[in-house]
């Protein structure tokens, strides 16, 4: 089966690279390839997962929202919804990058803050909180 590379929208791949440059700023943050996707991980834990920029997969993000309003806001998002492999029922929600109406950059930013947070050790946060 050949796979089959999509056209990734330009505007979707400048938020994706955002979001991406954004996490990996974050204290203590690096960025690891299992499965063959960009993840970025905080004390050996992901608190995001990026995908792949390759066109092989729709562009998107993945991040855990703790915060019920937070989550139920994610969701309403065109296409998004709790991510695979049972990882929705802990609040990680999978939101396209490249749908019609998808969110601004900023606001996934601000998930991805969100997630780092629930994930990140507390001397991490406060140096986030320090900046």
């Amino acid at each position: 089966m050949q796979e089959v590379a999509v056209a990734v929208p330009k505007n979707a791949l400048k938020k994706w690279e955002k979001v991406r440059e954004f996490a990996l700023g974050l204290p203590g943050a690096a960025e690891e390839f299992p499965w063959g996707e960009s993840v970025a991980k905080v004390n050996k834990k992901v608190f995001v997962f990026l995908g792949v920029d390759d066109g092989s997969y729709p562009l998107g993000v993945t991040v855990k929202l703790k915060d019920e309003e937070t989550h139920a806001h994610a969701l309403t998002c065109p296409g998004a919804e709790p991510a695979g492999y049972g990882l929705g029922k802990a609040g990680w929600v999978r939101v396209p990058l490249a749908e019609k109406g998808a969110p601004h950059a900023d606001l996934l930013c601000d998930w991805v803050e969100e997630s780092y947070r629930v994930i990140a050790p507390k001397r991490l946060i406060a140096d986030l909180e320090a900046r």
